[in-house]
């Protein structure tokens, strides 16, 4: 598909954060695509450019075919008013709306409405007081379109993470550690990387310090990665493993040994990719029907509606769902 005929859905992200800010200033800067559409609220929308001193038109649409070139087109979700702006205070009403937006976005995305969704920070507190399941987005996303198994990858020019487990306790997540789950992220990687490389290097972390020296620290490098690392280099994955996690992601960045590395828990992959990259990283979901990319950061409720949130990572999340587009056939 060509990215540039593509409609790429945007979620505004909980009004009380940086999400709807970074949206009104990143089409004043001409980040945003022309065809794109966001799934949001004109009220709070419509205060932003006031309070920002913006000139941003907005364009409510009356369907999803309607969109207009030079203007910010708009699915006005109806879920908040003006007086629900709260800068920077968790908001039970701004968490139901962010959740609205998406699961709209998503069903817009599953019909083939829109081609790709690209989602702004929801607040997960504010959120579970409606929904009191909620523990993410990308969970979230695998409830709507019926996913059993979804993979959260990080990625930068540099290098994709992607995560065993990621929102679970690490009791749970050392638990999560199987065979199938392991391979299923890895083989995931696989496929999305090598829409643009051919045969992906992929290094594979350790659960346990030094990658468990050789079970001196633990088992689960012999026990359950090491087999399923033979197995997928017999079947052609181009992966490798395990090493310990505290040097592997400088062989990745300054030695260019991988492509991508797959860490077992959340802290292990997202820590040092916030540190080299927090304001390029972009958050993929891998395993769903549909092509979604996040920016990697929260709603920022500190710095929220001050006009001073860096809009860099709505850019890469907006241009690596073009790139996903790019490397696919019609959505």
């Amino acid at each position: 598909m060509n990215p540039e005929s593509a409609r790429i859905a945007i979620t505004m992200g909980d009004a009380s954060g940086v999400g709807p800010e970074i949206l009104l200033r990143s089409f004043s800067a001409g980040v945003l695509p022309d065809m794109s559409v966001v799934f949001g609220d004109h009220s709070i929308l419509k205060t932003g450019v006031e309070r920002l001193r913006l000139d941003v038109p907005i364009h409510c649409l009356a369907d999803l075919d309607d969109t207009k070139e030079d203007q910010l087109n708009l699915w006005d979700c109806g879920c908040l008013k003006a007086s629900h702006l709260t800068p920077g205070v968790l908001s039970e009403f701004a968490g139901d709306a962010a959740h609205r937006y998406v699961t709209l976005a998503t069903q817009a995305a599953l019909r083939g409405d829109v081609s790709a969704v690209v989602t702004l920070p929801m607040n997960k507190e504010a959120t579970q007081r409606s929904h009191p399941t909620f523990t993410g987005h990308t969970e979230l996303l695998a409830e709507l379109c019926e996913v059993d198994d979804v993979v959260m990858m990080l990625a930068t020019d540099e290098v994709a993470v992607s995560h065993v487990s990621t929102h679970v306790s690490l009791r749970e997540a050392i638990e999560r550690l199987t065979s199938k789950r392991l391979k299923r992220t890895i083989e995931l990687t696989d496929d999305a990387l090598s829409r643009f490389i051919t045969s992906p290097r992929i290094g594979v972390c350790g659960l346990n310090p030094h990658a468990g020296e050789s079970g001196m620290f633990g088992t689960e490098e012999r026990d359950i990665i090491e087999p399923e690392l033979r197995d997928l280099k017999s079947r052609g994955v181009n992966v490798s493993g395990p090493y310990p996690a505290d040097t592997v992601f400088r062989q990745a960045i300054e030695l260019d040994r991988f492509d991508a590395l797959v860490c077992m828990y959340h802290d292990q992959g997202h820590a040092p990719m916030k540190l080299i990259a927090f304001d390029r990283a972009v958050n993929v979901t891998l395993g769903l029907p549909i092509i979604r990319t996040s920016v990697d950061h929260g709603t920022a409720f500190d710095i929220a509606w001050k006009g001073i949130a860096r809009i860099d990572s709505l850019r890469h999340a907006i241009q690596y769902a073009e790139k996903m587009l790019s490397s696919t056939g019609p959505n």
